[in-house]
């Protein structure tokens, strides 16, 4: 046989028994995205990738997402695997919490802005073909720029900043927009006409926030009301979003405040566009103020091709910068009496992506655990205090540094055990990085090796082509691996370091999931805005879920915790500063541990 038609034998013989690859089916968060690096600190030589203010909305057969300060945006078939798009216009400023549209035809993207600036559209978002919709806005009615309490009725701040957009069923069109700790949310009717924007009317106040009632709304870590620096400080609303859903206007915003854990959306609903609008009482609406992923503020809600609702969130980084992000994706819900809710139950652990409509979001967590949590990890070289065992801590604020940035540099984690392993988790950090705008050397590769003895190692996962930046990689296995050590072999970033926050391993232990919680307790306190939450402490549980709602049958949201967060008494106890004030709850807790989640306590009411 020729040589060459031997080579063509011997490989067709190769593909037809290798395995195809397997359908990825989930997804975690923070998502796995090429975060660009921020240009805004470049004089003050502090680098970081970033991603914030989500705006995702579907547009014919494909999800386009937006954000703060990338130059371009992201386009996704399946909301797994999302591919950047370079357009053929923008803003030398970048574009900030951008309002994005789909009207079935056009595509339409609004930056927010503070004096008049440009409105995109396109009808072919896949290529990255921008054209002006609106070369330059006119002023905002009444907008005037000096001091609140110099300001005259009528009159508005610059803006809009933080716009939102809704084209409504009968073809009119209306603009929200603000982002201040002094005044309120705005709407107005707008139309679109010979490539000119017109405002109609004057500017209608919707709301504003409440911290004295909505204990979520109050500002600063955990609630607390202050700054980080300790001094106190007025709460912000912004991020406004509109959703249309049952002939009810869901008019969504976020608060208190990006750079804390208890940034969270809410929403206000009314029956028409420009209200009067009412404070919803299950408020907020997405909430996650513990686990990896802190913070879910400050999003879009969509609707995916199987009649999903999804809401989208910006977490908390904050190491290099105060306003270091990323982006988060939770399941949502509008109920048949009105009431929307995201799931952030296990929110940042794999959760599968439906591929039909489903009505209970719980049944997307996958049952995989967190098999890493304070795991002894090792690495072939540290710089200074920067060392391996950060990697299992479950926090991004803290990192491993190797000694240089150079191929075949090692960091194992070890599992303690044989475990089953189904996905990988590689959370990059930036330290000292040095970037400060994309580049083809701004890219991620690495392998992952598994071992059962810490010698002998078979491969388990690796970066693959095309090449592209994966500061939050995560690897779905197509089959479960049973493995103790799991290790991380670099190649390439393009940041000046090599630093890695966490290395987070999904599967399961063997054994049993904890006992179900007993002893469950609630009161609340005088101002009614927080609770103290009781109960027995679960042999065995490495973790609790509290969750709470105000209904029995809906506790819609979760706080998750740290077993040793906890302390080690035989009572646990946590409070809650997102209540509000008048409102009845009902709370339960769940345990988990490696193998997996304990049913439910006792729904305890406290009123």
């Amino acid at each position: 046989m020729h040589k060459a038609a031997l080579i063509l034998t011997v490989g067709a013989a190769l593909a037809a028994v290798a395995p195809a690859q397997a359908e990825k089916r989930t997804y975690i968060n923070p998502i796995d995205l090429d975060y660009r690096y921020n240009w805004e600190q470049t004089n003050d030589g502090i680098s970081y990738r970033t991603g914030a203010d989500p705006a995702i909305v579907r547009h014919k057969d494909a999800y386009y997402l937006f954000q703060t300060l990338a130059d371009g945006y992201w386009r996704s078939t399946d909301l797994i695997d999302w591919t950047f798009i370079t357009p053929s216009k923008w803003p030398n400023e970048g574009v900030v919490a951008p309002a994005v549209i789909s009207d079935g035809d056009r595509l339409i993207l609004w930056p927010s802005m503070n004096r008049p600036g440009p409105i995109y559209v396109t009808t072919d978002p896949a290529s990255g073909k921008l054209d002006y919709l609106v070369r330059r806005t006119p002023p905002l009615p009444g907008m005037v720029d000096k001091p609140p309490e110099e300001m005259k009725p009528g009159e508005v701040p610059p803006g809009p900043w933080d716009p939102g957009l809704l084209k409504d069923d009968d073809g009119r069109w209306y603009l929200y927009w603000d982002s201040s700790n002094v005044f309120p949310v705005y709407g107005i009717e707008i139309a679109f006409e010979d490539g000119k924007l017109i405002y109609k009317g004057s500017a209608t106040s919707l709301f504003l926030l409440h911290p004295e009632q909505h204990g979520w709304e109050r500002f600063g870590q955990d609630h607390s009301g202050l700054l980080a620096n300790g001094q106190p400080t007025k709460p912000y609303v912004e991020g406004a979003w509109m959703t249309k859903v049952g002939g009810r206007y869901y008019l969504q915003y976020g608060a208190p405040g990006t750079e804390f854990n208890a940034y969270a959306n809410g929403t206000y609903v009314a029956d028409k566009p420009l209200g009067p609008y009412r404070y919803a009482d299950y408020n907020p609406v997405a909430y996650k103020p513990g686990g990896f992923v802190e913070g879910a503020g400050h999003g879009s809600t969509f609707e995916d091709a199987y009649g999903n609702w999804w809401n989208t969130g910006t977490p908390w980084i904050g190491n290099n910068w105060t306003f270091e992000r990323r982006i988060n994706m939770f399941p949502t819900r509008f109920e048949a009496d009105g009431q929307m809710h995201a799931s952030s139950r296990f929110g940042d652990f794999p959760q599968y992506v439906p591929r039909k409509k489903v009505d209970d979001l719980d049944s997307l967590f996958t049952g995989w655990m967190l098999l890493s949590y304070r795991k002894a990890a090792s690495a072939s070289s540290t710089v200074g205090e920067f060392a391996a065992d950060r990697v299992t801590d479950e926090n991004p604020r803290t990192f491993w540094v190797a000694a240089a940035n150079r191929p075949d540099e090692t960091l194992t984690v070890d599992l303690g055990a044989p475990r089953t392993v189904r996905a990988v988790q590689v959370n990059f950090a930036d330290y000292k990085s040095g970037r400060f705008a994309d580049a083809p050397d701004i890219y991620t590769e690495f392998a992952l090796q598994q071992s059962l003895d810490g010698r002998h190692w078979q491969p388990l996962a690796r970066t693959e082509p095309p090449r592209r930046d994966r500061p939050n990689a995560y690897f779905e296995l197509p089959q479960p691996a049973r493995a103790r050590f799991i290790r991380y072999v670099h190649e390439h970033v393009g940041a000046a370091n090599l630093a890695i926050s966490d290395i987070r391993v999904f599967g399961n232990a063997d054994g049993r999931a904890p006992a179900t919680p007993s002893a469950v307790r609630a009161t609340r306190h005088g101002g009614q805005r927080d609770a103290t939450i009781r109960w027995a402490r679960v042999p065995g549980a490495i973790g609790y879920n509290i969750r709470f709602g105000i209904r029995p049958d809906r506790l819609t949201l979760t706080h998750q915790l740290w077993a040793d967060e906890l302390g080690n008494g035989a009572t646990l106890q946590k409070e809650l500063r997102s209540l509000n004030a008048g409102v009845p709850y009902w709370v339960a807790i769940e345990a988990f541990n490696e193998t997996g989640v304990s049913k439910l306590s006792k729904v305890v009411p406290f009123r």
